[in-house]
């Protein structure tokens, strides 16, 4: 036993050992009492995790359905964004922890996630201790602090740990197309899709001029030194390089079409002009130049003009450290991290140009890129590229970092930690809604239209709820969503009664004297079906019809004379079961493949 983990010591790398030391100055200020209510999303966060805890509860083991989101109505949140954060944090509340420590201990993870999947992807090409430094910058570079403490991004800073593995293991499906790298490539775009289907579109440009740049290198490459001969060669060393990513990226496509296809087809069903436009219009939120290399620390907001209360600091010394990239770049031979040190320098120059309200006119071209809403949004693409060109300025003439001492580079980490220590601040204070609970809940959403999410058929978003003052009151789940002030009073012709609710269905009794129409506190959205039973736990008799009634777009459902059980429920639609159906295809090729391995019949080598 001993002897066996003596064995593991040794192949455990002493500069990942020191890389999670150091960043335990990025984590500390989570262990503190008290939570950073303050924070752009501190409070989406965590009633985000409130919501997708009680569908689990409720045995909903993949929730789309926020049943008491916009005061009771509920929203399809889940449906359109990614649920890999929600799961992370759900894993940790079932293990004890509150929902703030809960969300606290995801913002850890990335955090220290981040750090790891940059040193691996440095590591690669530069060696340990460039990864070292790559990670530091990585983790403490101002806008992975502002996107921890200041905006409380949970999805999005959990999404930047995905941003260097995709580099990495889309690199090693080129290079050493193995069966493993284009798994671990599939599984890491997946893993990005399902945590910030945003930040993927906005990375997925980058990545796939990523993908064409290791080919086309490679290929010239191997020309240069004779291995692809004529033209015809080329072509096939091209199509033989590019087949293996290509293949990753599908199976990520297909490991995560239970998220992504049903957000893709459903999206157009949800309100949009809430958050397109007005505060959120793209126009207003360019960086200027000089704001890149401010010192200036705030926890404000974006705002037009000048007046940003928001920090947009690229960081002295990752700045630094890129203009160091240069002198780098000199002393390595020419050879391919040459040339990624040359792409990443590109990619920074073209992604700050983006940012600048000079890039304007590009981005009324491609139109498909507004959906960012803040150009500066971009700043995640840009710090993974400052922090692989930061790891290069301890590699020499050999692009070998052996020749520069460790303590050098430990000098250089701390000095990295210095330089953004004084921004590791979050300002703690008390919610103003109190505890976190349904009437908490309430009155969050009360004071953030944010959370007032509602679908195509809302033709007027709502203030407040006839459900509201019930789980402000009592502080409780709703037990029935049957809007009783809709039934016909005369003569009570239709007499309706609860059997059983949840946060996906509603089981209700009813007597109608005639035909008539049964109203439910639910905004319509496709899914929700209604269904007429034999008996209270019988077969289905029939299925009813749903039509979306009022200014709220609130499921009506037209029932038969006589007592009779009616039975609401929010299904799959076709577009979610074909997604899950990709999803298991995925999953069972993946096991089939790796089978293939194991017994011999390697098909990617």
């Amino acid at each position: 036993m001993a002897d066996a983990l003596s064995r593991l010591w040794r192949r455990v790398d002493p500069y990942l050992i020191l890389l999670l030391l150091f960043s335990l100055f990025a984590i500390a200020p989570l262990f503190q009492p008290g939570y950073f209510w303050g924070a752009h999303d501190a409070r989406h966060s965590v009633y985000f995790l409130f919501e997708f805890d009680r569908s689990i509860q409720d045995g909903v083991w993949y929730p789309r359905w926020a049943p008491d989101f916009t005061f009771g109505y509920g929203y399809p949140f889940f449906n359109i964004y990614g649920p890999l954060a929600f799961y992370l944090g759900e894993a940790f509340h079932l293990l004890g922890l509150d929902f703030v420590s809960a969300v606290k201990a995801v913002f850890a993870c990335s955090l220290l996630f981040s750090g790891v999947t940059m040193f691996l992807f440095v590591r690669r090409f530069m060696g340990s201790r460039a990864g070292l430094l790559a990670g530091l910058v990585y983790i403490y570079i101002p806008y992975h602090i502002v996107d921890v403490y200041v905006r409380a991004s949970l999805a999005e800073s959990l999404a930047l740990a995905f941003l260097p593995l995709n580099l990495w293991l889309l690199y090693e499906a080129v290079a050493t197309p193995r069966l493993a790298a284009v798994l671990g490539a599939g599984f890491s775009y997946a893993g990005l899709m399902l945590t910030h289907n945003g930040l993927t579109l906005l990375f997925s440009p980058l990545l796939g001029i990523y993908l064409i740049f290791l080919v086309l290198s490679r290929a010239l490459a191997g020309r240069k030194r004779g291995l692809s001969g004529d033209l015809p060669g080329l072509v096939r060393g091209l199509l033989r390089s590019s087949l293996p990513p290509i293949l990753s990226l599908l199976l990520g496509l297909g490991l995560s079409a239970i998220f992504w296809l049903p957000m893709a087809l459903e999206f157009k069903y949800v309100r949009l002009d809430q958050w397109m436009g007005g505060y959120y219009g793209y126009r207003d939120h360019f960086v200027y130049l000089f704001q890149l290399f401010s010192p200036f620390w705030g926890y404000g907001l974006s705002k037009a003009g000048l007046e940003d209360g928001l920090p947009f600091q690229l960081g002295a010394i990752p700045v630094v450290f890129g203009f160091l990239s240069l002198v780098a770049l000199g002393q390595v031979e020419k050879g391919e991290l040459r040339r990624l040190l040359v792409f990443f320098q590109l990619t920074t120059v073209v992604i700050i140009f983006l940012m600048l309200p000079a890039s304007i006119p590009l981005w009324e071209v491609l139109r498909l890129v507004t959906f960012a809403q803040f150009p500066w949004r971009l700043l995640t693409l840009a710090i993974v590229a400052l922090s692989f060109l930061s790891g290069s300025i301890v590699v020499g003439a050999d692009s070998s970092p052996e020749g520069v001492s460790p303590l050098a580079v430990v000098a250089l980490g701390a000095l990295v930690i210095l330089g953004s220590y004084p921004y590791l601040m979050p300002q703690i204070v008390e919610p103003a809604e109190g505890a976190v609970s349904f009437q908490g809940l309430m009155q969050f959403q009360r004071s953030a239209g944010e959370m007032t999410g509602s679908t195509t058929w809302v033709h007027e978003i709502p203030t407040w709820s006839p459900m509201a003052p019930y789980m402000v009151s009592e502080d409780k789940p709703l037990t029935t969503k049957v809007d009783y002030e809709s039934l016909p009073r005369r003569e009570e012709r239709i007499i309706v009664g609860s059997k059983g609710y949840g946060t996906t269905f509603e089981k209700v009794i009813f007597q109608a004297r005639e035909e008539g129409r049964i109203t439910f506190n639910t905004f319509y959205y496709p899914g929700w079906r209604a269904y007429l039973l034999e008996s209270e736990e019988g077969p289905i008799e029939r299925e009813l019809e749903i039509v979306p009634h009022g200014t709220w777009g609130k499921i009506t459902v037209t029932v038969p004379e006589g007592d009779h059980y009616l039975l609401l429920r929010f299904e799959d639609t076709p577009v979610r079961v074909v997604g899950k159906y990709i999803t298991a295809l995925s999953v069972f090729i993946m096991f089939v493949a790796w089978g293939w391995k194991a017994s011999g019949r390697v098909f990617v080598r």
